[in-house]
């Protein structure tokens, strides 16, 4: 089967041409970057570019984008081309190529204001039936590109899936004040709980979703991690996490206390991936009590994809602020 990956030469396009790869697909990467995983260096936004790159292709996943760490060095209009006329051209080629489905990466940013409940009120329990609220050019120019997928679902018979992602990068944490806090390691950890994921499950979720497209049409997923909070855990998870995180797992502490680590105080959200592991089949393996349990034996709490892939960044160069300049949306 030929694939191609746009956005081949970051962290979910090089975990995706690997493991297609490894899978004797015939794969075709694109991306602005040269690399190994790169069989094209162009752009999205170039229509003859992506038109010739899908000739003869059965699947396309779409990972070419602006991120959020973008937002203070691209401009407004660099991220709706990308992000919005980049996958458009990508949709019309796809459509004029005669694919069979069509696979977008999209973010769980785009939920924007819902991932943030009032004081006082419970975590959000946040499920694709949650309306989006962008709260910045990135969330807005996610949703805007999604919306195109359904559009060419439902006007020309496109079967698209749109994957909202959760925070699978392995770079140190935009806030400043959570890095000051918190050992990285030990952020990433807690994130597990309610709004991290592995690389490796990305693909895997990904693969799955380009496999099931032509029977399911078109569909919203939330991936991420296995949150082990019900809904009856919301109220406390604001004021009290260490106390439902002890509820839920006794050693926790333990395992904690040996590398001077600490819970989150509160937690104001929980990403829940029901629909995606009755629809698409996926069973992500990495989750809390498999990190739990790594850290305990001494274990990588990475998946060896995650690993090999390791961090790339999101600039060519560095910032005195942090590994990267973050615009704070208000």
């Amino acid at each position: 089967m030929r694939i191609v990956v746009t956005g081949s030469a970051g962290h979910l396009g090089e975990g995706l041409v690997r493991t297609l790869r490894e899978r004797r697909h015939d794969v075709v990467g694109l991306d602005l970057l040269e690399s190994p995983f790169t069989t094209h260096v162009g752009s999205v936004v170039d229509h003859d570019f992506v038109r010739s790159c899908l000739r003869g292709t059965d699947l396309v996943i779409h990972a070419a984008t602006l991120h959020k760490p973008h937002m203070a060095t691209h401009t407004r209009h660099a991220f709706v081309e990308t992000n919005i006329a980049g996958t458009l051209a990508v949709l019309e080629a796809a459509l004029g190529s005669g694919v069979s489905a069509v696979v977008y990466s999209s973010t769980t940013s785009a939920f924007g204001a819902a991932l943030r409940p009032a004081d006082g009120q419970p975590a959000a329990w946040i499920d694709e039936d949650v309306e989006s609220v962008p709260r910045n050019i990135y969330g807005v120019t996610k949703k805007a590109a999604e919306d195109l997928c359904e559009l060419f679902f439902r006007s020309r018979g496109l079967p698209c899936i749109v994957l909202r992602t959760s925070r699978f990068f392995p770079e140190a944490d935009d806030d400043p004040e959570l890095r000051h806090q918190y050992d990285d390691l030990n952020l990433k950890v807690n994130e597990y709980l309610y709004r991290r994921l592995d690389l490796a499950d990305a693909v895997d979720a990904h693969i799955l979703a380009a496999e099931r497209a032509p029977a399911i049409g078109f569909g919203r997923y939330v991936v991420s991690a296995t949150s082990p909070f019900e809904p009856r855990h919301l109220l406390q998870l604001r004021t009290d996490a260490p106390g439902v995180v002890r509820d839920l797992f006794p050693d926790y502490e333990q395992v904690y206390r040996q590398r001077r680590w600490r819970m989150f105080a509160g937690i104001d959200r929980v990403y829940v991936n029901h629909r995606a592991q009755e629809e698409l089949g996926w069973r992500p393996r990495v989750d809390f009590r498999h990190v739990l349990d790594c850290l305990r034996r001494g274990d990588d709490v990475y998946s060896p994809l995650a690993r090999t892939v390791g961090s790339k960044g999101y600039h060519a160069r560095s910032f005195e602020e942090g590994p990267y300049p973050v615009e704070r949306s208000s």
